[in-house]
């Protein structure tokens, strides 16, 4: 059994004159990733591995997710994560080595949208649905695969274990 976690980057800016990947966490973002990692922390949703975009906006909400977590094994920055398809995120996937049972990746969407829809037919309909009408910034997708290596995902093999937005935390206060 593998976990997979989808962390889209939180709430970004728009500022004149900045590069999309160069693009920061807007105040709101700033305020949702660390709840995030909060709830993730109690919810024990923690990495083995986390593969994070290159885009600064992935970079900050990891930066501010982190500090909630315990200490995870191994991050690293994907290039590859910016701007993918599902089908490319589905491809980095699929190389990460046996010794990550729970991976996470924080990167954009509509990769990470399309990968999450891609891979779950099932899951608690509730979050089914959620998930479908819209995947927010900073919202988090949690899918268990049923194989002894991510070299075996493929498409609808996953299972919907929950679907968290930062709003839904913000309601909960």
């Amino acid at each position: 059994m593998r976990r997979l976690i989808l962390l889209r980057h939180a709430k970004s800016d728009w500022p004149d004159g900045i590069a999309d990947p160069e693009r920061p966490l807007a105040p709101r973002g700033r305020t949702a990733a660390p709840r995030m990692g909060a709830y993730m922390a109690a919810q024990h949703l923690v990495a083995d591995r986390v593969l994070v975009s290159p885009a600064r906006r992935t970079r900050e909400t990891w930066d501010l997710v982190a500090p909630q977590l315990p200490a995870v094994k191994v991050v690293a920055s994907e290039p590859r994560i910016y701007d993918a398809s599902a089908a490319r995120l589905l491809g980095v996937l699929r190389e990460q080595p046996r010794d990550a049972h729970t991976l996470m990746l924080v990167g954009h969407n509509p990769g990470l949208e399309d990968l999450a829809e891609m891979l779950t037919l099932g899951g608690a309909a509730v979050h089914m649905v959620r998930m479908a009408e819209k995947f927010p910034t900073g919202a988090i997708a949690v899918i268990d695969l049923p194989v002894d290596e991510w070299s075996a995902t493929v498409p609808g093999i996953g299972r919907l274990d929950r679907f968290v937005t930062p709003r839904d935390l913000a309601d909960a206060d």
